[in-house]
């Protein structure tokens, strides 16, 4: 018996940039799940096959995307029906700039959905904002506002940090506490956050491509609660079962610091991403009052505590046992 390649029930196509990331692994699960046919545009094509066992056989396909080079992004948009931007990056590596990715990229972006005739919905971040010292916080609100300048009715949607397995906040810093005697408190600690689940993030915008969203609106997606940085350091000691000094770091302090972390492998810090921390990263009243949150597509937004245990035991020196002992 000859077997056949998978038919999805829809025969929409919808192009993912950035779709082997954190929070794109997730929406292609999502997709997947409601039958869309999933492109997905990365810069490694042949580094994202294990997304293929998220769907159907046929049903996702990856295809060679920079967004530094528009013929790439192009030839990734055809015969697509919505483009979904995801790519975005946390510091700047070679040719890799901010602007570059963040700002010029997510414009590449919306003109090839333009000329494909295909819906946009753009992933931003929380605390995107021109006037920001961050640069990072600057190219994301430029990025909004290039794809907002060519598409109108391009869908918009600002997470705050996000948690879940394989996340670069909570899983970053329980590594440092195994061998760390202290967890810096960045500006003593007080930034506030928001962290949201990344599985509600990505049932958000499955949404949006389903249509559910308002066009030319931007969506802030936070958590259900506001925790300083201090408490979030606090619960994930409690959770990994770890006793270490929570020491503040005034900003200019960490500043200094992190210029020379940054040349380390990884940049565990960078001068960025302590201006990043002056300011709070949470839902806006406006965002609040309008209804533009998890809200308005029906999603209660998942508890820290319902998610992180599940993946940070591996951190505790005695794993999934239980022990006293920190």
């Amino acid at each position: 018996m000859t077997l056949q390649p998978f038919q999805p029930a829809s025969e929409t196509l919808v192009t993912v940039f950035g779709g082997s990331g954190f929070l794109g692994r997730h929406l292609i699960r999502a997709l997947a799940r409601r039958g869309y046919r999933i492109r997905i545009a990365v810069r490694r094509p042949e580094l994202a096959g294990f997304l293929q066992p998220l769907g159907r056989v046929g049903q996702i396909h990856a295809v060679q995307a920079n967004l530094r080079h528009p013929g790439s992004v192009q030839a990734a948009m055809r015969g697509a029906d919505v483009a979904v931007n995801l790519v975005g990056i946390l510091h700047e590596t070679g040719r890799q700039t901010f602007d570059t990715v963040q700002s010029v990229g997510a414009d590449i972006v919306g003109q090839a959905a333009t000329a494909a005739g295909a819906r946009l919905v753009h992933v931003s971040a929380l605390g995107a904002d021109a006037g920001s010292a961050s640069a990072y916080a600057r190219t994301k609100a430029a990025g909004e506002a290039a794809v907002l300048a060519g598409r109108p009715d391009a869908v918009i949607f600002r997470p705050s940090i996000m948690f879940g397995p394989d996340d670069t906040f909570f899983n970053r810093f329980a590594a440092l506490a195994r061998f760390s005697p202290f967890l810096p408190l960045i500006g003593g600690g007080t930034t506030l956050f928001q962290p949201v689940f990344v599985g509600d993030v990505a049932a958000a915008v499955a949404d949006a491509v389903d249509g559910k969203a308002t066009a030319g609106t931007i969506y802030e997606l936070g958590g259900p609660e506001t925790r300083s940085f201090r408490e979030l350091m606090e619960y994930l000691l409690a959770t990994i079962e770890r006793r270490r000094l929570l020491l503040p770091l005034p900003f200019g302090l960490a500043s200094a610091v992190a210029g020379a972390l940054q040349y380390l492998p990884g940049k565990p810090l960078t001068p960025d991403q302590v201006a990043l921390l002056r300011s709070d990263n949470i839902v806006s009243d406006d965002a609040l009052r309008e209804g533009r949150t998890l809200s308005a597509f029906g999603i209660a937004p998942t508890t820290i505590e319902a998610v992180a245990p599940s993946y940070l035991w591996r951190f505790r020196k005695t794993g999934q046992f239980r022990d006293s002992i920190a």
